[in-house]
């Protein structure tokens, strides 16, 4: 007998043979709602709508961190990213270069959400820019209103403040109320000719190997999260769970260099493939505690650094942002 269970999260390449039925987690009849992480993360956040759900790692960590524990988390990591890329600024040569931005205002759709605090991670830590005189202007990209998913209590050495409510990100960029955009996505104004954007680091394909060599972090994003009352209910399924989602990711990736047609439409895939396997290895995107542990400790460092466990809130070990059962799950 099977237990209906709604794991919502994006449409990606490693959960796929789960949307299509080729893995079943065990003891599970699964539906996936398929959402972009922003509406994913609210609904789970503000609402606890699914019986699963994709996860900001920061939302997830401050919240752990605070006494919220609605939420236990698996270790399948649907989202990682370098964040090289996504700093964007104008192309009027007022900041050149990373040491530009101190005591500058810069732009983050929230302070708290998981790019923002990897990316101020590497402007401290690898580009060595003082950040503690930055005032942080949070909105939405290209539509304005956007807040802050979870209330935060600050620090005082912190300056956050709210765009106006009618204007956007790009906008405050363009006429010059702040001097950088960090966003994970790509603002469309960056891709029209003249548009008067580049980004801060132009060369960071580049960056982003150096940064891995240095430090051998491949940055997490995104986690996946039970409610509590259905892993209590159901103490098998967070294990459950990550067993299926290794699977699917193993179908996504095992195999696809060695196919006689594209399996996607990458004229360069075999290419991208080969110089990824003398990078990472077997498997460039690894899922467990232990084999993310070093990313994890940092991360928590970087959330503690920059204030978002509150004043009241302490920070979580690695161990307690996890089910127990997935904690030795390498051992069996």
């Amino acid at each position: 007998m099977t237990v209906p269970l709604t794991l919502a999260c994006g449409r990606y390449d490693r959960v796929q043979a789960l949307t299509d039925g080729r893995v079943q987690p065990e003891g599970v009849d699964l539906t996936v709602v398929h959402l972009e992480p922003e509406e994913c993360f609210w609904r789970m956040l503000r609402h606890a709508e699914f019986d699963a759900a994709e996860m900001s790692l920061a939302s997830y960590a401050i919240a752990v961190a605070n006494g919220d524990d609605r939420f236990v988390g698996v270790p399948a990591f649907l989202s990682r990213s370098f964040r090289h890329s996504s700093m964007y600024v104008r192309d009027d040569g007022s900041v050149t270069e990373p040491a530009d931005l101190a005591g500058r205002a810069i732009g983050v759709p929230e302070y708290q959400m998981t790019a923002s605090v990897w990316t101020r991670g590497l402007l401290r830590h690898q580009l060595g820019v003082d950040l503690d005189g930055v005032t942080w202007r949070t909105g939405g990209l290209e539509q304005p209103g956007r807040t802050e998913r979870q209330r935060l209590s600050l620090p005082d050495h912190v300056t956050v403040e709210p765009l106006p409510s009618d204007t956007t990100l790009t906008a405050a960029l363009l006429d010059g109320t702040i001097d950088m955009i960090m966003a994970p996505r790509v603002p469309s104004a960056f891709r029209r000719p003249g548009s008067g954007l580049r980004r801060l680091l132009p060369d960071y394909a580049e960056r982003e190997l150096a940064y891995y060599a240095e430090t051998g972090l491949f940055p997490i994003m995104h986690l996946v999260v039970v409610r509590r009352d259905v892993a209590e209910r159901l103490p098998w399924l967070p294990r459950s769970l990550e067993k299926a989602l290794t699977q699917a990711k193993r179908l996504a990736t095992d195999g696809v260099a060695d196919l006689p047609a594209l399996r996607y439409t990458m004229p360069f895939l075999l290419d991208a493939l080969e110089r990824q396997q003398a990078v990472f290895g077997d498997d460039p995107w690894p899922y467990g505690v232990e084999a993310n542990r070093p990313a994890l400790e940092t991360f928590l460092g970087y959330l503690a650094e920059q204030g978002l466990f509150g004043t009241a809130g302490t920070p979580p070990t690695v161990e307690a942002l996890f089910a127990p059962s997935t904690l030795d799950a390498s051992r069996i």
